[in-house]
């Protein structure tokens, strides 16, 4: 489960804005789809399986929406805000990064 939102465009599509646990920070997952349903569902096909959205608690902001309608595949992501809203300058990257990359330093059994 995740805390996230989504908006509505004017066109009917939406986008659905998703925090993920990754990594201690955690990544914002952002994706544009004909509706929410078929949203969460492109995650899962990527093996996101345990993705829900609930309420709309944290909804894509204006300029997240913008990153996310100019990026051809429509699925980005980037380090997900602090507890005070306050996010690293970052550029969004696309999901393939994010699925490529090991989840973090890896402690070796001893």
């Amino acid at each position: 489960m995740a805390a996230g939102g989504f908006c509505k465009l004017p066109n009917g599509t939406v986008v659905v804005a998703l925090n993920l646990p990754y990594d201690p920070a955690g990544v914002r997952v952002l994706v544009h789809a004909r509706n929410r349903a078929r949203a969460l569902t492109r995650l899962r096909n990527l093996g996101l399986r345990a993705i829900y959205l609930r309420g709309n608690a944290v909804p894509p902001t204006p300029d997240e929406i913008t990153a996310v309608l100019h990026h051809p595949d429509g699925l980005i992501w980037r380090t997900a805000p602090d507890d005070n809203g306050v996010t690293a300058p970052e550029l969004w990257h696309p999901i393939r990064a994010l699925l490529r990359r090991p989840p973090g330093p890896v402690e070796a059994a001893s």
